[in-house]
């Protein structure tokens, strides 16, 4: 997750503690990813986590959840971030988000925003979240047809206007691909109109059914063109006065397309964005980023259910996820001698990482394999000798 309104405008936003925390590779502990319930009111095409309004079976109860809360408690782990499938589809939601809370961790939900009735966004509020996050891929008929549902965006729309009418920080989310790119420009619209606070633009993770539109991914000139886009937007947001968190998501490359577009013209902002991305690290799948299934499983993101390191129900999530015996883990942790391909010889690799493992995996069928949504040259990711990003 990369903050493109800091990097561009200095702007701090409330997630930048932990995004540019300084740790060593491997420390710190993680911000957790609980996909609470595999039940969806909708059916996107592009669902990392293949949800539907059925699936019913395996989903921890109210005190397998409170147990797994209170590892995550202990553990110290900062930010649960409750997802799905869609959260509030869980008749406990409230009492496990209230219970999070009274442990100390930080709470954020991931949402269509379908079902957020001003009921139900005074009861977020009242809980304490720190974000209410709303899915939405494009305006009016063109997000009904990624949601599956006739109606999501007006439904959706009047969520995210009774959340801030409850004082509720929202942020929307956008996955990028073929059919809705061209839609960037009215999000940003809306985020203006709306009054949202943050925006995060996803690059397509090949998982779930994200896995069978994967010919849907941008190209990588089509991927030039949007992150250009988004700096426009974010820079205009910026000089109009208006303070608005920006993101990409899903594509460490991003970063470093920046740094080298800034180093043409603006090489002192360059320094302090390359210093920032240093400290960012990359890729944290398995380092500073976890996920959790409504089964237990946990896993190394949120995008990554085929990669099973454990299950809470059977030993504490804070053991799993320091158990170095496990080779993938191992990995993760310390990936540089693992990477294969153009990702092996980066000469960026310690602010990317490697960037999404899963993503390798879905199109090579192996996890080390240089990611396919990289869209840096050969040449531009040579450009620097090695040893300036060491």
């Amino acid at each position: 997750m990369l903050s493109i309104s800091r990097l561009l405008c200095d702007e701090v936003g409330p997630g930048d503690g932990l995004r540019y925390r300084n740790h060593s590779r491997g420390g710190g502990k993680p911000v957790v990813v609980w996909n609470c319930t595999s039940r969806c009111n909708l059916n996107c095409i592009h669902c990392y986590s293949n949800s539907d309004l059925y699936s019913r079976s395996g989903i921890m109860s109210t005190s397998q959840g409170k147990t797994f809360i209170r590892q995550l408690a202990e553990f110290g782990v900062p930010v649960l971030l409750f997802s799905g499938g869609e959260p509030l589809l869980r008749e406990d939601f409230f009492e496990l988000a209230r219970f999070a809370v009274k442990k100390g961790l930080g709470v954020v939900l991931s949402t269509n925003g379908t079902l957020i009735t001003e009921r139900v966004a005074s009861q977020i509020g009242e809980v304490g979240f720190r974000e209410v996050g709303i899915s939405l891929d494009g305006v009016g008929s063109i997000n009904d047809r990624f949601r599956g549902v006739e109606g999501a965006y007006e439904a959706a729309l009047a969520g995210i206007r009774n959340c801030k009418a409850a004082g509720q920080r929202v942020s929307l989310r956008m996955t990028m691909t073929k059919p809705n790119f061209r839609e960037i420009d009215s999000i940003f619209d809306l985020v203006e109109r709306e009054g949202v606070d943050r925006v995060c633009f996803y690059h397509l993770a090949y998982s779930g059914r994200g896995s069978g539109i994967a010919d849907s991914d941008l190209s990588h000139v089509e991927t030039r063109r949007v992150v250009d886009l988004i700096c426009e937007r974010t820079i205009d947001f910026y000089r109009r006065g208006l303070h608005k968190e920006v993101l990409t998501v899903g594509n460490h490359a991003d970063g470093v397309y920046l740094y080298l577009k800034l180093m043409q013209n603006e090489r002192n902002r360059a320094e302090r964005v390359l210093s920032l991305l240093h400290t960012n690290g990359g890729n944290n799948s398995g380092v500073l980023i976890g996920a959790v299934d409504a089964s237990g499983n946990v896993h190394p993101d949120q995008f990554w259910g085929g990669a099973t390191l454990g299950n809470v129900l059977t030993r504490p999530f804070g053991e799993i996820w320091q158990d170095l015996s496990q080779p993938l883990l191992r990995g993760l942790k310390d990936r540089r001698r693992m990477l294969k391909g153009r990702c092996a010889r980066c000469n960026y690799i310690d602010i990317c990482n490697g960037n999404l493992r899963s993503r390798a995996e879905a199109v090579y069928s192996d996890v080390w394999a240089e990611d396919p949504a990289c869209y840096l040259s050969d040449e531009e990711i040579s450009i620097v000798e090695r040893g300036r990003c060491e």
